[in-house]
């Protein structure tokens, strides 16, 4: 039914010759998704890819029927193969709760795709927003984008916790390998009711951290900001800034100083008083739950999470491209009714320019590169033409929009100034 949608949608559109395709080299590993994302991944490479790129992937379904009838093992063939070939584009996918059991009729409650492919490839998510002069920052002084780094491991969402139930006492115990007792304290002594929780995280997880991050910096020439609050977590929050400053130092320190380039320290809540100050225009690098939060008020503060950009780099210099928004769930149900639905593209497009550029890269494909370039320009300038997705049209300074238009008559206004830039030769 949806590969009938989908060619009826594109019956008229362009073919162009295979001979004046841009070539690749090694393939992408490509990750399929859920609902309306899902979609728009289909008119993007449609329309904005297979036209003008030999387009090469390694295909996987992560759609929540396939992880269903798998057992979730397609998940984790792609992440593997993300290892693998170094380069990968995902679409956004749903992670399931219980509602989701029942609407798909899943044999269980799947883990978060994205979750898995963080574990298997050790690497740091990085968000930058994507700007353009209509919709101005709620910050009026940020001028350039803020990266949020999120250190995606351990922390509150690999916790362990408890509902106490009365009185009692906690304790945290720890015992090494040989089963001999190490540590003993009292957490709490409980007289009523309460509520525990355990955080943990890894040495190993964090240095891979730093590393991203400090490599993430070099590659972009920004500077580098990490915040944690050391001065009330004296040992777990104080062990990610030693190591930072360990690594950083040990190995960093005189290649920030020939890019020109700073790393910088503070306590999160003086780093919250400096970003709102700042002009933007850096890496903020964050632990996970500092980081999921700081990112969702940074990519709305800028605008919308549907112009959000998400990355992730592994330590070893393998990397993962997405949007940072979820399915869109809402435009799909009305999609099924045969609605038309606005839906902003711009985050998935650009998962799919960076996976290209960085593939361009790395395989000496300046012509790929360009490509990447030439798209993400034909976007922008679709958008300061006025021609918007109703999301944006929403937010956008007064007299900016000359049309708001559905998702698909975006992505054609976008192809049109990308044929014109490329007969051009911008």
């Amino acid at each position: 039914m949806l590969n009938e949608l989908l060619q009826n949608a594109y019956r008229g559109r362009r073919n162009v010759r295979m001979s004046t395709k841009i070539q690749m080299k090694t393939p992408l590993v490509e990750m399929d998704g859920d609902e309306m994302t899902r979609i728009l991944w289909q008119m993007i490479k449609d329309e904005l890819l297979i036209p003008f790129v030999d387009l090469k992937t390694v295909y996987f379904d992560l759609g929540l029927p396939e992880r269903d009838r798998t057992r979730d093992q397609v998940t984790m063939e792609a992440a593997l193969a993300a290892k693998e070939y170094g380069v990968s584009v995902k679409c956004a996918t749903i992670t399931p709760n219980k509602q989701r059991v029942e609407e798909y009729h899943l044999q269980e409650m799947w883990k978060s795709p994205n979750g898995t492919i963080r574990a298997v490839l050790d690497g740091t998510v990085f968000r930058t927003p994507i700007l353009f002069s209509h919709v101005k920052p709620t910050v009026r002084t940020w001028k350039k984008p803020i990266t949020i780094a999120r250190h995606a491991y351990g922390d509150v969402y690999k916790a362990t916790e408890y509902r106490v139930p009365g009185a009692g006492k906690a304790e945290l115990v720890f015992t090494d390998a040989d089963g001999a007792e190490c540590f003993r304290q009292t957490v709490h002594t409980f007289s009523c009711p309460g509520v525990l929780q355990a955080q943990y995280n890894k040495d190993d997880s964090i240095r891979s951290f730093a590393h991203s991050c400090f490599r993430y910096a070099l590659a972009t020439g920004q500077d580098l900001w990490f915040s944690t609050k050391d001065t009330i977590s004296k040992q777990y929050d104080q062990t990610f800034k030693l190591i930072f400053e360990e690594i950083y130092e040990n190995e960093y320190q005189e290649a920030f100083r020939k890019a020109e380039i700073t790393y910088f320290y503070t306590l999160i809540d003086d780093a919250v008083a400096r970003v709102v100050r700042s002009e933007g225009g850096f890496v903020w690098a964050c632990k996970n739950y500092d980081g999921d939060v700081m990112s969702d008020m940074v990519s709305t503060a800028f605008g919308s999470l549907a112009m959000m950009t998400s990355v992730l780099v592994s330590p070893d210099g393998k990397y993962e491209y997405e949007a940072a928004h979820g399915t869109v769930t809402r435009h799909y149900y009305r999609y099924l009714q045969g609605e038309q639905t606005s839906t902003n593209p711009m985050a998935t497009i650009f998962a799919w320019t960076g996976a290209l550029r960085k593939r361009g890269e790395l395989d000496a494909l300046p012509e790929l590169c360009a490509f990447a370039d030439q798209l993400e320009q034909a976007c922008i300038r679709t958008l300061e033409d006025g021609i918007m997705t109703k999301d944006l049209a929403h937010i956008a300074e007064a007299g900016s929009v000359q049309k708001t238009v559905t998702s698909l008559a975006f992505i054609h206004a976008i192809r049109q100034r990308l044929e014109d830039s490329r007969k051009a030769g911008i």
